[in-house]
């Protein structure tokens, strides 16, 4: 309350500008394990504060892992060698399967990219922003850009972290199938991009929350952390992300589109959760307890990741002030579905592996967490189940 205050008496853009650090201090502060602080804070000062991912120039990111190579190429994971299969099977080639020619107009209140309803227009209107009805269709726009860019880039983090992945993992069945799931990446980044360019025409800059993780990812030498942050953390919260927008889009390419990536990311996940949960059991208390604190302030860091700053800083930055529109896109409907329908997504693939201990339970309930723990985990889920389920609920 009393920051609060003082802030606003701030004028208006030093008042946005005192909020981005406090926001920083306050995802800073709950950081509780030196060791995460120590592996977090690199990546958070080159994308919270340097704003490294927002320069227009490529980003160079260290990396040191070690190469994992095994001369005798044995058979040692059968459920990973039947994902391996699964995954051939279902390779798909974008320029044949996807209906390229089909006409995207972003404003056609026939085929929307978003419903009527996805941002509470009388929220909005009640902090004093009045928007017309072209407006509102092109805030929408925005706001379907912005989250096809994350998107996007997220895929790109994946592409990388897939083919370091393939190298340093330590079992043979993992390699192969890890190949496959550098092609998926491959070929997501591909139809994002593309769609993305050819259709909407607006590619929004990687969100700094999502830097921080995909940069703190690549430069740490550990395969399994390399594991967790990408098949775990950042392609379950994609994969509940992507359904999301596959349930509520009446777009028809958008809609085929996901469904072909999300069936590519449910063999992802449960590669990650195969390859976890027997790991987890054999590392010693210190090393699962620096993991288990790691996935929790990567999940704050995913869920601030959906505060589209940067829709806000092209639209009312200087006219609204920055905590007013994280409340407002913290609250309205199609956001809060978002969060709620990635986080059914994790959260059980955490539980799973064995990262939510009682020590953890209290943390991930204060947060508001706590409440997606009786999902099923990746390891339960297939892409054709998941797409059954998103048309039921459609």
């Amino acid at each position: 309350m009393i920051k609060s205050t003082l802030t606003s008496l701030l004028p208006l853009r030093m008042r946005n500008q005192v909020d981005g650090w406090l926001e920083i201090l306050d995802v800073l502060s709950e950081l509780r394990d030196p060791r995460v602080l120590a592996a977090l804070a690199p990546s958070g000062a080159r994308g919270l504060v340097l704003k490294r991912g927002k320069q227009g120039v490529p980003t160079k990111t260290p990396a040191h892992h070690a190469a994992h190579f095994d001369w005798s190429y044995p058979a040692d994971q059968p459920a990973m060698r039947a994902l391996y299969g699964r995954a051939k099977k279902n390779q798909w080639n974008s320029d044949t399967t996807l209906a390229w020619s089909t006409s995207v107009d972003p404003y056609d209140p026939a085929r929307p990219l978003l419903p009527e309803g996805f941002l509470d227009f009388d929220a909005l209107e009640a902090l004093g922003i009045k928007l017309d009805a072209r407006e509102r269709q092109r805030l929408v726009h925005s706001l379907t850009s912005w989250m096809l860019s994350q998107f996007l880039h997220g895929e790109q983090g994946a592409l990388f972290a897939a083919a370091q992945v393939t190298e340093a993992v330590q079992f043979f069945d993992g390699k192969l199938y890890g190949a496959t799931q550098v092609m998926d990446e491959g070929r997501h980044v591909e139809v994002f991009h593309r769609y993305i360019d050819q259709k909407l025409e607006k590619l929004y800059p990687i969100n700094d929350n999502l830097f921080v993780i995909i940069d703190a990812l690549m430069s740490d030498a550990r395969w399994d952390m390399k594991f967790l942050g990408m098949q775990i953390m950042v392609e379950g919260l994609a994969l509940g992300a992507f359904g999301t927008l596959y349930k509520q889009t009446k777009e028809p390419l958008l809609k085929s589109l996901l469904k072909y990536v999300i069936q590519d990311e449910a063999r992802h996940v449960h590669y990650g959760v195969l390859a976890l949960r027997d790991h987890m059991k054999g590392l010693t208390e210190r090393e699962r307890r620096e993991r288990e604190d790691w996935s929790f302030e990567v999940a704050l860091l995913m869920r601030n990741r959906f505060l589209a700053y940067e829709v806000y800083e092209e639209w009312f930055e200087g006219i609204l002030p920055r905590e007013q529109w994280r409340t407002f896109v913290t609250e309205t409907p199609g956001m809060r579905q978002f969060r709620q329908t990635m986080f059914t997504r994790l959260v059980p693939n955490l539980r799973e592996v064995g990262l939510i201990t009682p020590r953890l339970l209290p943390r991930y309930e204060k947060v508001g967490l706590l409440q997606y723990m009786g999902g099923l985990a990746a390891d339960r889920l297939d892409g054709d189940g998941i797409i059954a389920e998103l048309d039921r609920a459609a």
